[in-house]
């Protein structure tokens, strides 16, 4: 499973998290726990939700691929509150259980065949302890969330420090069967360089995630739609699981 050159190069990872923030569903992770405990956020990336996390008094450890996510990660961790941890979601093996798993910002969709995703979920649930929790999301395919990446619907601009202006759109390449093919565009303003980082996400149904979840031992899944609470339907932006 190659790395997206907006996750593994720091320069893009930078430009990454500049433009890509956690809003109602970050502050829905945040409310899972109530209580200190041990959170692994797998595919943490730049860290924004584990840093919020460990703010709350939670023992977080974040996990991810991506040696440029994990280097904005760190620089940003200057207290250095989490537990930064370069690793593969489908086979890392860090000898310890937790309360409660997550994976946010739609990184599940980032496994691409049954195999792979049947290996993440697998693993995820040999980590966790008694009673803990694996919680995700996945955008809802009949939502059909990629027909409005055009560059008119997804342009936005901000200052970068270090780099000034930047402008960011999205594009879709292709979209076949479950996979949508896609560029991230980022064009830097004072210097007109564009950067551009093409990434290819599955949007699995709830069938085939329930049958997955299943496969990897899950006997107990609550299954939203937003991020507001409410329950899953046809046509629900998000597929959000808590197994």
């Amino acid at each position: 499973m190659p790395v997206d050159a907006a996750f593994a190069r720091h320069d893009m990872a930078i430009l990454y998290d500049s433009f890509n923030t956690h809003g109602a569903d970050g502050d829905f992770y945040l409310s899972l726990a109530q209580s200190p405990c041990r959170i692994l956020d797998l595919g943490c990336g730049t860290g924004s939700v584990a840093l919020r996390l460990a703010d709350l008094g939670h023992h977080v450890t974040g996990l991810d691929p991506a040696p440029g996510m994990l280097d904005v990660a760190r620089q940003k961790d200057k207290a250095g509150t989490v537990r930064w941890l370069a690793g593969d979601a489908r086979d890392f093996a860090l000898g310890e259980t937790f309360d409660l798993i997550i994976m946010t910002g739609h990184v599940f969709q980032v496994f691409l065949d049954d195999a792979e995703t049947l290996a993440v979920l697998s693993n995820a649930r040999r980590h966790l302890a008694d009673g803990g929790r694996l919680v995700f999301e996945s955008r809802n395919p009949p939502a059909r969330a990629w027909e409005s990446w055009t560059e008119e619907l997804t342009r936005e601009r901000t200052d970068v420090p270090g780099i000034g202006p930047v402008e960011v759109h999205y594009q879709v390449r292709e979209a076949w069967g479950d996979f949508v093919r896609f560029d991230a565009v980022f064009t830097l303003l004072e210097s007109g360089e564009r950067r551009i980082s093409e990434s290819t996400l599955r949007f699995p149904g709830r069938d085939t995630i329930a049958h997955l979840l299943e496969a990897a031992g899950f006997s107990s899944v609550k299954w939203l739609g937003d991020w507001d609470g409410t329950p899953l339907h046809p046509h629900s932006p998000e597929i959000i699981v808590i197994a």
